[in-house]
């Protein structure tokens, strides 16, 4: 009896062994050091053209593992007053009360609640940017844009990303128009393996 009670722990252990789900995901840091990340905008100007920009300082980490992309997370973090649209002036509007009011409201940040593996290297990243003081759910569309060792022993992982975000959703209140309602959201992020 004894050996029968062992026998079934043991294989009872072996079942839930394998049930278990693997935890492969890998952690990174995104290299903004060396410049091989960005965060990037463009919204339409009074319909007749389009106005890009970016953010300078950023910074963030995420987990991945390409066969359990479920698994996978990210985190952002933006330091608002950074933007640089190109144009100092614009650059001062952009900062002031009308539109990111960097003042009261120094940081941005993405926090990741799923990504899904919709085929082909595609990805949706499913989140909560937090802008302007106020916190929305938004979805990234995100590539896998390739993986593998870099010249100097380390490990790296990159991808492709893009989402638009209504002015209005987050209390941004100039009206740019009607053709500039939206921000387009451009991003390229290269992770290094911890």
């Amino acid at each position: 009896m004894k050996k029968q009670l062992t026998k079934l722990a043991l294989t009872s252990a072996l079942v839930a062994a394998a049930l278990m789900p693997t935890a492969n995901a890998a952690d990174y840091i995104i290299d903004t050091k060396g410049a091989h990340a960005s965060i990037n905008f463009k919204i339409q100007h009074l319909g007749y053209s389009w106005l890009t920009g970016r953010f300078d300082k950023f910074d963030g980490n995420f987990s991945y593992d390409p066969t359990n992309i479920s698994a996978s997370k990210i985190q952002v973090n933006i330091d608002t007053s950074s933007i640089n649209s190109n144009h100092a002036e614009r650059d001062k509007h952009l900062r002031s009360d009308d539109f990111l009011d960097v003042s009261a409201f120094t940081n941005a940040k993405f926090v990741s609640q799923s990504v899904t593996d919709k085929g082909d290297g595609k990805l949706a990243i499913a989140g909560t940017l937090t802008l302007h003081g106020v916190s929305k759910d938004i979805t990234i569309d995100a590539q896998t844009v390739g993986e593998g060792k870099d010249p100097w022993g380390g490990y790296r992982v990159g991808f492709s990303g893009t989402t638009n975000i209504a002015l209005t959703d987050f209390a941004i209140k100039m009206n740019l128009g009607p053709a500039s309602k939206n921000v387009q959201l451009n991003l390229y992020i290269e992770g290094i393996k911890q």
